[in-house]
């Protein structure tokens, strides 16, 4: 509950990564609760402003780009453009979906670091860093594999294995290779700036644990977790020539660490949105409310609030509601292994039925612990709850009314105790559904806002209009005066969780009010007044659409397992290109170990008309006591290189597979050394 009253409320919704389509992990999260609240406080004529917007940094972008043999610029549009597109479809209203690489965010984000930078927040330090020297880059965590030291994973990432799940530094991997060039990087020292957050250690103690004790039991406890273990200052540049750059003249080739570059979105699509962003921000009668998942706790609750308190002039969250993840048919929700429903795919399987996922995902949201997404779920919810229910009340109401009274609203006549106890429910689940949401609890809201169509059934069922129409017409004339106000409340009750199904409904009893206070009041529908004719607002969802759906979700697992860890192809060549290599079949002679090294093998290699040494990394794979009179074929044309002094003319070609073992690609036995291969 809030502890005080504000004048308006700044609600920011985590920012999308803009490496890949939403899925509906991100809905249940994050999306589809802030938009429920949004709309709430805007039906309750509160001053609200909902932000959000794609974070387009980082170093998944740049690996997608290069993976992709596209730009990131390339790869950020694409996914901007497509994920604004599906929030926009499936109603989630923001008032702007802003961009991390706008002029504006690089103007904001490098007028935040300057205020920090020149009250002397930061620390500089310099620290070794791993560095390919074969691309002359320093290397990101994820620009860096190895073997993982707890499960062997040979694939695991410098900051993460996958297939443990544990969290590593680059140094810890067994072996690591450099994705861009695949040599051995070597320890650098570079310069970077940090947040000293043991700093603020002591106040986000008091912040956090003494003044937000009313936040989620979740978000609370991992704050708390991370405070008891003790917090270290944090790099907030990189090594890196994708994001905002660091705006020092001796920072070149240094951006923003994407973790500090990130939130600051929220204030730069503030400023797009309007001249007065500031009150937004700077005004302590704002609350501002962080929707996020789980992942992100530790960024909105420590690390955005020391920002903004070690610049100064900001306000700090008033509320972080964190929900859990979202598990998809018993198994974690993976963007890897093609293991997700994409928010864009379902619009297209589904037209018409935005509501129905809005209402799945919010009824079963993960606000407390983990929980999991099914499509069996998904269609019993929809026929038992939203169509047999909340739907069947209404269209029950409706046609009776055209059957009986010609489409008019009856007036009543008479209000037994029932009636009445019937109507002033109405007002009491009101107060309970915003009790729910002003906490926070949208499951509870949505099940609690439901009841509202229970109720309405029961009363129905009670009062069985279509057995009185004979002998007590002006019974019936109140039943179903009752039945309609019941009607009427329900598209202002659950217009916040079923923006379309609501619309829907208040156009067809002709009712324009969308005020939430309105709810429960009496003759919201005027005696006499005509209301339209009566469509369902909910459809049965049958087995053979459900099985669709889990053969395709099954199916695109399998194409993932067929090509789990294959390298994707790269950027297309002209064929002139490829006549340019000039690839010849040849026999190695001789082998030997290069000295002082593990990969190296020296060989002598016979290519018809002449010999050549060429030297290659295969000594984990192949004795060179196996390798002569073995069949190879040769790039014959590749400029001479010196490895560890000896001159290489020519590269052997083989064969990767995803665990890293190599194997030769051999012409056949009968090609003669120096035949062409075309």
């Amino acid at each position: 509950m809030t502890k005080r009253s504000f004048k308006r409320t700044l609600v920011t919704s985590a920012l999308p990564y803009a490496n890949g389509p939403l899925h509906l992990g991100h809905l249940a999260g994050v999306y589809v609760p802030s938009d429920i609240y949004v709309r709430y406080l805007r039906q309750r004529g509160r001053d609200v402003i909902s932000i959000c917007g794609s974070d387009e940094h980082g170093v998944p972008i740049t690996l997608k780009a290069r993976h992709e043999g596209t730009t990131p610029q390339e790869v950020v549009d694409r996914y901007h453009a497509l994920n604004k597109k599906a929030f926009e479809d499936f109603g989630i209203t923001f008032d702007i979906y802003a961009r991390t690489t706008s002029p504006v965010h690089y103007e904001t984000a490098s007028e935040f670091f300057t205020t920090l930078y020149e009250k002397g927040v930061f620390v500089e330090k310099t620290s070794e860093q791993y560095y390919d020297e074969e691309a002359a880059a320093f290397l990101a965590d994820r620009y860096i594999t190895g073997t993982c030291p707890h499960c062997g994973n040979p694939c695991a990432y410098g900051d993460q294995c996958e297939q443990c799940g544990t969290s590593l530094s680059p140094t810890d991997l067994v072996n690591p290779v450099s994705t861009i060039s695949g040599s051995k990087p070597v320890l650098k020292e570079t310069r970077h700036w940090y947040l000293p957050l043991d700093r603020y250690e002591a106040w986000l103690k008091k912040w956090i644990l003494e003044d937000h004790r009313e936040w989620k039991s979740n978000v609370y406890g991992q704050c708390k977790s991370w405070l008891d273990q003790g917090l270290q200052p944090r790099a907030v540049s990189r090594d890196l020539d994708w994001g905002v750059p660091v705006p020092l003249e001796d920072a070149q080739g240094k951006v923003l660490y994407v973790w500090f570059d990130a939130p600051i979105g929220y204030i730069s699509a503030t400023r797009e949105l309007t001249p007065d962003w500031e009150k937004y921000w700077k005004d302590g009668d704002t609350r501002m409310i962080h929707f996020i998942g789980k992942d992100n706790i530790v960024f909105h609750c420590i690390i955005f609030p020391a920002m903004l308190k070690a610049e100064g002039s900001y306000i700090l969250p008033d509320n972080v509601p964190a929900n859990e993840f979202l598990n998809l048919e018993n198994d974690k929700i993976s963007t890897s292994r093609n293991w997700a429903v994409w928010l864009h795919e379902y619009l297209e399987d589904f037209p018409g039925k935005q509501d129905v996922l809005r209402y799945v995902l919010c009824a079963n949201a993960p606000e407390a612990k983990d929980n999991d997404f099914t499509w069996k779920d998904f269609q019993n919810r929809n026929n038992n709850e939203l169509v047999a229910i909340l739907g069947n009340f209404v269209n029950r109401a409706m046609v009776l009314t055209h059957k009986y009274f010609s489409g008019k609203v009856p007036a009543v006549t008479q209000l037994t105790p029932a009636d009445s106890e019937v109507l002033e429910q109405i007002g009491a689940i009101r107060e309970g559904v915003e009790q729910s949401l002003e906490n926070f609890r949208f499951r509870e809201a949505v099940k609690v806002a439901m009841d509202l169509a229970r109720l309405g059934n029961k009363y129905l069922a009670e009062t069985e209009p279509w057995k009185l129409i004979k002998q007590d017409p002006d019974r019936v004339a109140t039943i179903l005066n009752v039945a309609l106000q019941i009607s009427a409340s329900l598209t202002l009750l659950l217009d916040p969780f079923l923006p379309f199904s609501m619309k829907k409904l208040r156009e067809m009893l002709r009712f324009g009010e969308t005020s939430w206070e309105l709810t429960g009041k009496p003759d919201l529908l005027k005696a006499g007044h005509v209301i339209g004719a009566a469509s369902l607002l909910f459809e049965k969802i049958e087995d053979e659409q459900i099985t669709a759906q889990l053969d395709k979700l099954m199916q695109s697992r399998d194409n993932n397992k067929a090509t789990d860890g294959v390298a994707p192809l790269k950027e297309e060549i002209s064929f002139e290109d490829f006549t340019r290599m000039d690839l010849r079949a040849g026999t190695i002679l001789e082998a030997e170990k290069v000295p002082k090294t593990k990969k190296l093998i020296r060989m002598t290699v016979d290519l018809g008309m002449e010999q050549r040494t060429i030297v290659s990394g295969i000594a984990e794979f192949y004795d060179p006591g196996e390798l002569p009179g073995k069949k190879v074929t040769v790039l014959a044309n590749l400029a001479p290189r010196n490895i560890r002094g000896i001159e290489s003319k020519g590269m052997i070609l083989l064969a990767e597979n995803p665990d890293g073992s190599l194997h030769f690609i051999q012409p056949a036995a009968e090609a003669l050394n120096g035949s062409e291969i075309n």
